[in-house]
């Protein structure tokens, strides 16, 4: 009795030894070393590392403004996207379901009835009422490794929900921040516009009085025109912009809503983590690892095909066919019959199947240390982009101050010189509306840094 239980416990420890029953542990030879660029800068006054991180703050925390909130809010609801990324999810949770039920044995119940009559003598009736079962005993681990592998998809379909929420809410912020941008690119368009007109008038009537000529007068007009010209032109981009954001929105085209470009309160100092949290915080990421975990739990698998498959099968009727004769009435019969099916020779079938399955891990690994490097990357981007655009746009205050006291000089000059010159007030003007027009591109650049970088660090999940 002893030498049956002595060669069970030995062969359960020689298949631990294979590794179909082990785990799947995360590898040590990930490198996440110098994974953001500049550690100088990461470590300065504006972005630290520490244990928390920007991407696991709430959305809401983040983007205040009431207008955007709402717009999130409603995205996160109706976006078709949103909706069917929750459908897959339901999906990857059933098949897991099933997974684990696999363990359980299998019920049927299939009766039969027969009428045989012998040259149309009387007839004789034979039914049946079987209840069937069939088990399938996981000793070399199929199932187990099969529930894993389903658990690691269940997971990577939340992580892939995640991933989409967390686009849909950076996506539908940038194009908040697009709009507001383009609407003071518009106000200072429309003030620069009647300034020139002003320029323009102001030189019609010079001329009358012969204090300027054809040439001037054509100059003041032309530039006057050319702003008036760009202000359709952004009034397109707005009305696009608004279309597109729509889209997310799952609604019609229609005007959105909003609030002021200076009004806006986004994070100045950033917290980014240590490097090791953006494989869980990023939601790719972590998808990648759990595909990852699939392929390591399908390695197990196809080795556990080398092994025997037990099956138990039962069943139970109630019968009046006794095998021998016919009894009336019906007796209950019961069988059971255990059956073991030990692969020899599948024409390299198994093993065509195992090393499939190993470079598919492989390919798994190169995948998800790839999307490691390009959240790293984007980290990287999302900061340098926040600090060159502080830079420049720290600069340009000081330049739109002097520009600006340069297009008043330049009109004081020439309306009190009657040989002043008129193409120093269109510089000046000129000048004055690209400074502004950059500076609102820049400001609006910082704000897409914190979006980019709030994504980036695998943010929108709250």
């Amino acid at each position: 009795m002893r030498k049956p239980i002595y060669f069970i416990l030995a062969g359960t420890l020689w298949l631990s030894s294979c590794g179909i029953y082990k785990k799947y542990e995360r590898p040590e030879n990930i490198n996440t070393t110098n994974i953001f660029r500049d550690t100088a800068v990461v470590n300065s006054a504006l972005v630290t590392t520490d244990t928390t991180s920007l991407g696991s703050t709430p959305w809401r925390e983040v983007f205040t403004d009431p207008y955007l909130r709402q717009l999130i809010d409603s995205a996160l609801v109706n976006n078709t996207d949103m909706r069917s990324a929750a459908l897959s999810v339901k999906q990857a949770k059933a098949m897991l379901t099933a997974a684990k039920l696999s363990y359980l044995p299998s019920f049927t119940f299939a009766p039969t009835g027969t009428l045989r009559s012998w040259d149309f003598g009387k007839a004789s009736q034979i039914y049946s009422l079987p209840v069937e079962a069939s088990w399938s005993v996981d000793l070399f681990g199929s199932l187990t490794n099969a529930k894993r592998a389903q658990q690691a998809i269940y997971l990577q379909s939340q992580d892939y929900q995640r991933a989409v929420q967390c686009g849909i809410i950076s996506g539908i912020a940038n194009m908040y921040y697009t709009l507001l941008m383009l609407d003071k690119q518009l106000e200072i368009t429309k003030n620069t516009e009647t300034l020139t007109k002003q320029t323009y008038d102001m030189m019609v009537q010079q001329k009358q009085f012969a204090e300027t000529d054809e040439s001037a007068v054509m100059s003041a007009k032309a530039n006057y025109y050319s702003v008036l010209a760009s202000i359709p032109e952004i009034e397109r981009q707005i009305r696009e912009v608004e279309n597109s954001l729509s889209l997310l929105l799952c609604e019609a085209p229609h005007q959105i809503k909003r609030g002021k470009l200076e009004d806006q309160s986004l994070p100045h100092k950033f917290s980014v983590g240590i490097p090791l949290q953006i494989l869980s915080n990023r939601p790719d990421v972590h998808a990648n690892e759990m595909a990852l975990a699939n392929c390591f739990y399908n390695v197990n698998k196809a080795r556990s095909a080398f092994y025997p498959n037990i099956t138990i099968n039962g069943s139970a009727a109630w019968t009046n066919n006794s095998g021998g004769g016919i009894v009336n009435p019906g007796k209950i019969l019961s069988t059971a019959v255990a059956s073991l099916v030990q692969p020899i020779f599948y024409r390299g079938q198994l093993t065509a199947a195992l090393k499939v399955a190993k470079a598919q891990q492989e390919q798994a690994f190169l995948t998800w240390q790839q999307s490691v490097l390009n959240a790293g990357s984007e980290v990287s981007n999302a900061l340098a982009l926040y600090q060159s655009s502080q830079k420049r746009s720290e600069l340009e205050i000081i330049q739109i101050a002097s520009l600006e006291r340069n297009v008043e000089v330049a009109e004081k000059m020439f309306k009190m010189s009657t040989n002043g010159n008129y193409l120093n007030v269109i510089s000046a003007q000129q000048a004055l509306l690209h400074a502004q027009l950059s500076k609102v591109g820049d400001d609006f650049n910082k704000m897409q840094a914190v979006v980019n970088l709030y994504y980036a660090l695998g943010g929108g999940d709250k």
